[in-house]
């Protein structure tokens, strides 16, 4: 099947089934009548969440992007499926958040179960206000689905599936790929190359890089089971239940009547063994009862690692995803963090490519994304850590503070059942113009994601990220003067008259005259009490590397 031909409405089985055909290239054909490559701005490696992520937030910024993956087919096995809700608000922005929501269930509420005993509840949302749940449950596959959808609908990104990369070679004017494809091999050379080709990164290992960090030793089931539960949309998790004694247990809702159950197993235990079947039906029944009617659907049994590479940038070649940093599962901090990584680089790269900034704009790149995904392992280890203790002592703590955690509030905050997903903040960036105020208060500081509220613009409902600008946007509260004339930013004046339920105002800690400077991947690079046209460029030029 040809990506452009994928039909708008088909099942996870249909989509897992489908295999796109390699379409012989122009590139091919140039390369074997003439022996030179041909040469292409950017080109992407790996059409997974991240890959196809970036493409199309480069190609709606009007680059032209080439896209390869070794494959013929979408993901299989529903794999990440919680997506968080700047994941959400990123995809807003690429045209495909509300497929992704429409089809997604939806969920912002947990469950912390010790033994057979429900210990509390904890909601990630708390506050009204968002358009985005915290988080949405969704195979890969149909993320995937909609993404090359997405992708395949835009004129400058061409999709190339079944093209291995297979050869590289860095230089100073660009990256040539050698490419190999069921019709022969041929090259390209890329301006610039973006690896997102996974966690075993075919090209992190041909530029002889590795990654560094922990492996854990524990393994996990994951059981894809397609039931008719009443179970709420929340999400479970149980320490040491009596279903399945001394490990632990996870349990999400996905679409199409489909659950998600991850069973902690051991270091012991034999991975292809506890694939089969006649293995996974007992320790569901044990969880759903002897009774209980299922089918399943999917099944793999993992060991996790929190490692990442050294530096995300190497001249010409950039990495992001898991090919740059992987973490454990816990926390669905993997994928997430990947597609923020995606809409970190786009706006740098394009332009770097269109001449408006220099390419040591993408070193900020390596800088705030190397520093989110150590803020990612440190959390994810910290989850590994508790979920799984690995000595006497620290089983005694865990069983301890779960104790604790059912009638005392401080305990909960200990209590660590996988930290689930957030945006970081990008504290000490050199893109961040530094406050000159000191009386804000809030979480909207420089390097912050830009937070969301509900509005209303000339009698329509609208939210905060919506009306954001595809580039820079100066957020002012109340008159604006010309504080961006000649920079390309784009100004939202907005006041009390449009704070629909006043979150935006307590949100931003806005007063008149404050103004919020918002890169355009939505994170905070300055803000004012009383902005100046010198200070406003000022901190434009900072944010772009042109200062």
């Amino acid at each position: 099947m040809d990506p452009r031909d994928l039909p708008p409405q088909l099942s996870g089985h249909e989509i897992q089934a489908l295999e796109f055909g390699h379409r012989r290239s122009a590139d091919e054909d140039a390369y074997v009548r003439t022996g030179q490559p041909v040469r292409h701005a950017v080109v992407v490696v790996g059409a997974g969440p991240v890959g196809l992520t970036l493409a199309i937030d480069l190609a709606q910024r009007g680059q032209r992007v080439l896209l390869l993956d070794d494959d013929r087919r979408l993901s299989t096995g529903s794999r990440a499926i919680c997506f968080a809700k700047r994941t959400l608000e990123i995809w807003d922005r690429l045209g495909v958040g509300d497929a992704m929501v429409a089809k997604g269930v939806g969920w912002n509420v947990g469950k912390v179960f010790f033994g057979a005993e429900h210990v509390y509840t904890f909601d990630l949302l708390p506050e009204p206000g968002h358009e985005r749940p915290a988080f949405i449950n969704l195979q890969q596959y149909y993320a995937e689905a909609y993404l090359v959808a997405r992708a395949a609908a835009l004129p400058n990104v061409e999709l190339r599936f079944a093209n291995r990369v297979d050869a590289l070679q860095a230089r100073d004017d660009g990256v040539v790929l050698g490419i190999e494809t069921p019709d022969g091999r041929y090259e390209v050379i890329a301006d610039w190359l973006v690896a997102c080709d996974g966690s075993r990164s075919p090209l992190r290992r041909l530029m002889g890089l590795e990654t560094k960090g922990r492996v854990f030793r524990d393994r996990f089931l994951i059981a894809d089971v397609k039931m008719q539960a009443d179970f709420p949309t929340e999400r479970w998790f149980w320490f040491d239940p009596p279903f399945h004694p001394n490990q632990s247990v996870l349990l999400h809702r996905q679409p199409d009547d489909v659950w998600r159950i991850d069973f902690q197993l051991g270091w012991d235990a034999d991975a292809d063994e506890e694939k089969k079947p006649e293995k996974i039906v007992p320790r569901v029944r044990a969880l759903l009862g002897a009774e209980a009617k299922f089918e399943l659907e999917w099944a793999s049994v993992y060991t996790f690692a929190c490692e990442r590479m050294d530096h995300f940038r190497h001249g010409r070649v950039l990495f992001a995803g898991d090919a740059a940093h992987r973490v454990s599962p816990f926390g669905a901090r993997g994928a997430n963090s990947g597609v923020q990584d995606a809409d970190n680089l786009g706006w740098k790269l394009a332009r770097v490519l269109r001449g408006a900034s220099p390419a040591a704009l993408l070193d900020s790149y390596a800088f705030e994304r190397e520093f989110a995904a150590d803020e990612n392992i440190r959390h994810s280890t910290r989850s590994t850590d508790f979920i799984t203790p690995k000595s006497e002592v620290s089983r005694l703590f865990r069983d301890a503070v779960l104790e604790l955690a059912r009638e005392h509030a401080f305990a909960r905050r200990l209590v660590n059942s996988g930290r689930l997903s957030t945006p970081s903040t990008y504290d000490g960036s050199p893109l961040n113009t530094p406050d000159a105020d000191a009386d804000w208060t809030g979480a909207m500081r420089p390097g912050a994601p830009a937070s969301d509220a509900p509005l209303v613009i000339d009698g329509r409902r609208t939210w905060l990220l919506r009306e954001l600008g595809p580039d820079f946007t100066l957020l002012v509260w109340g008159q604006a003067p010309r504080l961006c004339a000649g920079m390309g930013c784009k100004v939202l004046a907005l006041g009390p008259e449009h704070d629909a339920d006043g979150w935006l105002a307590k949100r931003y800690d806005l007063r008149p005259g404050s103004a919020y400077l918002l890169r355009p991947d939505q994170h905070v690079a300055a803000r004012w009490r009383q902005p100046t046209p010198a200070a406003v460029e000022d901190a434009v030029a900072r944010a772009t590397a042109t200062l």
